[in-house]
């Protein structure tokens, strides 16, 4: 990279410019990365870490004409949940009815996602039974709260067993609680969703249960799909990140282009001298990948740096997969951009370079 390295000696102003277009791009998608990360959690945490206390598969009822499957729509029986405990391979089932509600912590009121179950229930978190509750942590935005004080909901007191940093549904924060707290504060009626949590073991096949109980059954990770909010918020700010990658690509490419163009003299000199077309195309893209190593560094660690301070301000996470992974994709798509100019160094004629001594 003999000639790559003295091109960038030597036009410093030039290199720095398109370096710190390549910084600016790298932070924005960086950024949007750990933002959408961040939504997408306050939107399906609650529901991504069902697997965690022993669901293996959700099942929904049948929606209502002009309705998607959904965990809104959904309203899973009574007689539902003994079917599928019947079913072969299942291990234990329970309900889970999904509402909306605002709690009193402090006398300041806040909108919560209510996540009831029954008393004992496998799929509660540690610390849910009847008087004692597990909220999600987001709830502090509101008002200050402690493991071990008290909310209310209407008339009804509870306990919080433990403020959880993974329970919250469509931005709000989730309260864990059994279902005979849930009717003595007023809170299951019309419009609460229920969906059934099934434990699996050997020999469980979806099919059987599906034809056994006339249920949509999905695992917990494909139905975060049927959330409406979760799907939009994240379709949006991912076609904002793959736009700014093709802008990347684009930028490198048309750089590299004119800038290729511009030294076709040199590099006609350098072939008419001996030099092979490969070596030229080698010290090109070496070029490029430095560029794009020097630029796109510089931008993650600003990225990295601004969103470590925003994650208590805004929804942020911050993680190898956030930062190194778009880190990544932008790199190899520059380069991509940059293979645009090597087939003017391919098409480089010597004799060019008589021409241009005259």
């Amino acid at each position: 990279m003999f000639l790559a390295t003295r091109d960038l000696a030597y036009a410093k102003g030039r290199f720095a410019l398109i370096g710190g277009v390549i910084a600016l791009i790298t932070l924005l998608v960086v950024m949007l990365t750990g933002l959408a990360a961040g939504l997408g959690k306050e939107s399906v945490s609650a529901i991504d870490t069902l697997p965690s206390h022993g669901v293996d598969q959700i099942g929904f009822s049948a929606p209502a004409k002009g309705q998607k499957v959904g965990y809104d729509s959904s309203h899973v029986e009574a007689k539902d949940i003994d079917k599928i405990k019947s079913v072969k391979g299942v291990t234990d089932a329970s309900p889970l009815t999904i509402t909306q509600g605002r709690a009193s912590v402090s006398g300041v009121p806040s909108a919560v996602a209510v996540f009831a179950v029954p008393d004992g229930s496998f799929a509660a978190p540690k610390g849910v039974k009847n008087g004692s509750v597990v909220v999600g942590k987001t709830i502090t935005k509101d008002a200050a709260l402690k493991e071990g004080e008290s909310i209310s909901f209407n008339n009804k007191s509870v306990r919080v067993a433990k403020l959880s940093d993974d329970a919250s549904y469509q931005h709000q924060p989730v309260v864990w609680m059994t279902e005979s707290d849930a009717k003595a504060a007023g809170l299951l009626g019309q419009g609460s969703g229920t969906v059934a949590l099934v434990k699996t073991g050997s020999g469980f096949s979806k099919d059987a249960l599906t034809s056994a109980t006339g249920l949509d059954v999905q695992d917990p990770k494909t139905s975060l799909s049927t959330i409406s909010a979760y799907q939009a918020e994240n379709g949006s700010l991912t076609l904002m990140r793959v736009m700014l990658m093709l802008v990347s690509a684009l930028v490198v490419g048309a750089f590299f282009t004119v800038w290729t163009i511009q030294r076709t003299p040199d590099l006609a000199v350098l072939k008419a001298m001996g030099a092979h077309t490969g070596y030229l195309v080698r010290d090109a893209m070496g070029q490029a990948a430095i560029l794009l190593l020097i630029g796109g560094g510089l931008g993650t660690i600003v990225a990295t740096v601004l969103g470590y301070f925003a994650q208590g301000t805004v929804p942020f996470v911050l993680s190898l997969t956030t930062t190194l992974v778009p880190l990544a994709l932008l790199f190899v798509l520059g380069l991509l951009g940059a293979l645009v100019s090597v087939r003017r160094i391919v098409t480089v004629d010597p004799n060019t370079a008589l021409g241009a001594a005259r």
